[in-house]
């Protein structure tokens, strides 16, 4: 058994990832299609051979690469990042989502646990700490780059 890399066309990798797993063959096992890799899906199959009964019945799958790969390099992409990671205090951030949308800031405090960040409106007159998740701020200017 292998983690396979079956190279697929740009932006269509969760929808080669499916139909491989929808096709219910004994020796696949998992289809993973990773946001952070383009043009490529792994797949968990017993062995190469399966490839060549299967990819010719599946758009936008163009072949699959030579030799296998491990678990250990396609682990990171099954947990999640933080979505704080890379956020550090005093970084200027725009906030991207919510009532404050648009709006640019200081962040104050990190909470990795909750993956959220208080931050400090610049344009406030009073400034106002407003906890935001994480995923609603987009860096602009960071202290430690």
């Amino acid at each position: 058994m292998g983690i396979y890399a079956v190279k697929t066309t740009a932006s269509q990798e969760q929808t080669v990832a499916d139909m491989i797993i929808n096709r219910e063959e004994q020796t696949i096992h998992a289809a993973l299609a990773p946001d952070s890799v383009t043009s490529y899906v792994m797949v968990e199959a017993d062995d190469f051979s399966v490839f060549d009964r299967i990819l010719d019945e599946i758009p936008h799958a163009n072949g699959v690469v030579e030799g296998q790969t491990s678990m250990a390099e396609v682990e990171h992409f099954l947990s999640p990042t933080p979505d704080v990671e890379g956020i550090a205090e005093s970084d200027i951030v725009e906030l991207i989502a919510g009532p404050f949308k648009g709006e640019k800031a200081q962040v104050q405090r990190i909470d990795e646990g909750k993956d959220q960040v208080t931050v400090e409106l610049y344009e406030a007159t009073v400034p106002i700490p407003v906890t935001v998740r994480g995923d609603q701020i987009r860096v602009l200017d960071s202290e430690e780059r």
